[in-house]
């Protein structure tokens, strides 16, 4: 059995940003398993601009962020994978793949990455009722197919749900000439970053239906209607303000759920609200030398972010081979009044780095809050805001000093 330094499983943007980070912190023998046939993830559907503002401080299209990660890989001697799968994953960094040349492989990681990248809910999580017709789609996977094999996927859409996906997606469907008739969000607000609000509905007169859900999937064999339906708070449909729509093309915008397969069987403890990884501030999850992240770990609003934190779990990784990370006293970080989660989950003061982003997502719209993190009564940190959403990934940032005199578990809140 073959045994390496470090093994990163998910060649996406936070895979190779990991393998970057690693190889350039002093560990040269390093796997990058890749299951698609080229690196880059779910960047290389992406051909909307708006990435790389943070990381390289110029706007990219998303297949053009992924080449200048790529373009920076290959002045590495990272060994890549690519067309590999990889099937299971042990406590003991023990882990399998396949690929067509190979077979079956059975390696050992002194650390392992997981780069996971996340999945799309489908119309099966959320149980619409109706038949199940053909031209009822994840929205990635519509944009998949528009845009790297060039078919067009419908003609009169609508779309469920106002993920940043759903969004660019109602655009780009317009510009190739189909007719969006509307968005529908079932929660009072939309889950999608403004610029693409502005960009992508706005700009081309789609009207967006808030607290409404589609109720009804006509069509057996291809779908040729939907009823869209006013929620209350409980997010129940009202009876009396149905509104149907004749179309041949439902695109489903509901959410991302962190690839957790390989995390269960190596029995890596899951958080219920990210549904990614319990990790602590240098992305270690609680089987040391194991580390997730990127939409993996929990869903991001941006890709440069996704990168960044890649190049976190790279060199945490390095560090961890070199003997020089070690685990002291940790103390928990809690979501408390107004948020819905934080990460991570745990921090250990004596350990960590001299800056820590604590990272969290509100529960709803707020303007003039305060993000404040406490232990007990005692504040610790306290930062304003003019406004806050669920949609845009807020940060609170602590120092060692701010955090030398903990002596318990931390709970971080929106406060008026």
């Amino acid at each position: 059995m073959k045994r390496y330094e470090i093994v990163i499983v998910g060649g996406g943007s936070a895979g190779i940003a990991a393998a970057i980070a690693a190889y350039n912190n002093g560990c040269k023998d390093i796997l990058l398993l890749e299951k698609d046939a080229e690196l880059g993830g779910i960047l290389l559907q992406c051909i909307h601009n708006g990435f790389g503002l943070h990381r390289f401080g110029e706007e990219l299209a998303g297949p053009a962020y992924a080449e200048k990660w790529k373009d920076m890989l290959k002045d590495t001697s990272v060994d890549v994978r690519l067309n590999t799968t990889v099937i299971h994953l042990y406590n003991d960094k023990t882990l399998t793949y396949v690929n067509p040349t190979e077979g079956y492989v059975t390696i050992q990681a002194k650390a392992i990455v997981l780069a996971l990248g996340c999945r799309e809910r489908s119309r099966g999580a959320i149980g619409t009722p109706g038949y199940r017709p053909s031209g009822v789609w994840t929205a990635g996977t519509a944009q998949k197919y528009l845009n790297m094999q060039g078919y067009m996927v419908g003609r009169r859409v609508f779309i469920l749900g106002s993920g940043d996906i759903g969004l660019i997606m109602a655009r780009r469907m317009v510009l190739e000439g189909a007719e969006v008739l509307g968005v529908a969000e079932i929660m009072p607000y939309s889950n999608g970053l403004p610029r693409n609000m502005k960009q992508c509905l706005d700009d081309f007169d789609i009207p967006l239906y808030l607290s409404h859900t589609v109720t009804d999937i006509r069509g057996r064999d291809r779908l040729n209607g939907i009823t869209v339906s006013r929620v209350d708070d409980s997010l129940q449909p009202i009876a009396g303000t149905e509104m149907d729509f004749n179309v041949d093309t439902l695109l489903m915008s509901v959410g991302l759920i962190p690839d957790t397969a390989l995390l269960t069987e190596a029995g890596i403890t899951l958080h219920p609200k990210t549904k990614g990884a319990v990790v602590d501030e240098h992305m270690m999850t609680d089987i040391p030398g194991i580390f997730s992240c990127g939409n993996g770990l929990h869903v991001h609003d941006l890709v440069d972010f996704v990168s960044m934190e890649g190049e976190e779990a790279g060199l945490a990784a390095a560090r961890y081979v070199s003997g020089e990370l070690k685990r002291s006293k940790r103390y928990a970080v809690s979501a408390g009044e107004g948020v819905n989660y934080v990460l991570p989950s745990y921090i250990s003061p004596a350990s960590m780095e001299d800056g820590l982003d604590i990272k969290l997502r509100v529960k709803n719209n707020a303007r003039d809050v305060r993000l404040v993190l406490r232990q007990g009564d005692k504040p610790i940190k306290e930062i304003k805001k003019l406004r806050v959403a669920p949609s845009e990934m807020e940060k609170v940032k602590v120092t060692r000093k701010e955090l030398a005199d903990i002596s318990g578990d931390m709970i971080l809140s929106v406060e008026e």
